[in-house]
């Protein structure tokens, strides 16, 4: 169980109608899975500096998910439809749900799929190249809760290499808001329906600051006083909203806990 022994890290392909989806495993084929899904307009990079510090697994029946920001909100969605696959659920900086009040829902929704269609009909783009440098600037000015380091890591995977320079590998689609969101009612029916333990880690600086629980009209202050009504753990570390990847000692002991405590533990009694 100890995390200095070396993780074995392979990549990862799945193809699916439109392309692939690529990621990263870390450690070996026996050990017990972790679903990991990075935030918005981020990838797998996200989790490099968290992953080896957290404890290694054992053989498997389920999974758990652990999900930053966007990533966070696409596990509490499978985990409230699918709670029989799920074991554990780890929010880093996310509330699980994207939550609209009602008058909006309809008006948020219309302007992504005006946006969508609006860029199918348009021929190809090229995409505009960088140096290396202009690239970090680029991110770096997009994300200023990422440290120099952080930003160096997640363009590690968000380049490709091209003639005079780089291009942001992700789909310009990311940028439309066609996120779904379901209302604040909505969003409490299916976190009733999660099964699994739920750890939800805030940055103080992050959603903590932008959505903070002391309004309590807020969705995300009735989503989090859900959680800890039906025992789930709650934390705030400080940090901003990137702070696993920035600071990944804040939060890699109180992740390490929760899976030998709700998961790990209980593998071995089983």
């Amino acid at each position: 169980m100890s995390s200095t022994v070396e993780q074995a890290v392979s990549e990862l392909s799945v193809p699916v109608p439109w392309g692939e989806i690529r990621g990263k495993v870390w450690g070996p084929d026996h050990g017990y899975p972790v679903l990991c899904l990075h935030g918005w307009l981020d990838n797998c990079g996200t989790f490099k500096t968290l992953i080896p510090l957290l404890p290694k697994g054992l053989q498997w029946k389920k999974f758990s998910i652990m999900g930053h920001s966007m990533g966070g909100n696409v596990a509490g969605m499978f985990s409230a439809l699918y709670p029989e696959m799920v074991d554990a659920v780890i929010l880093l900086d996310s509330f699980g749900f994207i939550s609209t009040d009602s008058k909006n829902l309809s008006k948020v929704m219309r302007q992504g799929m005006d946006e969508m269609l609006h860029h199918e009909k348009k021929t190809e783009e090229k995409k505009r190249v960088y140096t290396y440098e202009k690239a970090v600037e680029r991110l770096s000015a997009a994300n200023p809760t990422l440290s120099e380091q952080s930003v160096r890591i997640l363009l590690e995977r968000g380049l490709v290499q091209v003639e005079g320079g780089f291009v942001f590998s992700r789909d310009l689609r990311l940028n439309f808001k066609n996120i779904p969101c379901i209302s604040p009612e909505q969003s409490l029916e299916m976190q009733s329906k999660i099964q699994a333990s739920v750890l939800v880690v805030l940055g103080d600086k992050g959603f903590a600051a932008t959505f903070p629980e002391s309004n309590q009209q807020l969705p995300s202050s009735k989503l989090l006083k859900a959680y800890r009504d039906r025992n789930h753990t709650v934390v705030t570390v400080s940090g901003d909203h990137h702070v696993h990847l920035n600071d990944p000692e804040a939060v890699a002991p109180l992740v390490s806990d929760f899976l030998r405590n709700k998961v790990l533990s209980q593998q071995l009694l089983a």
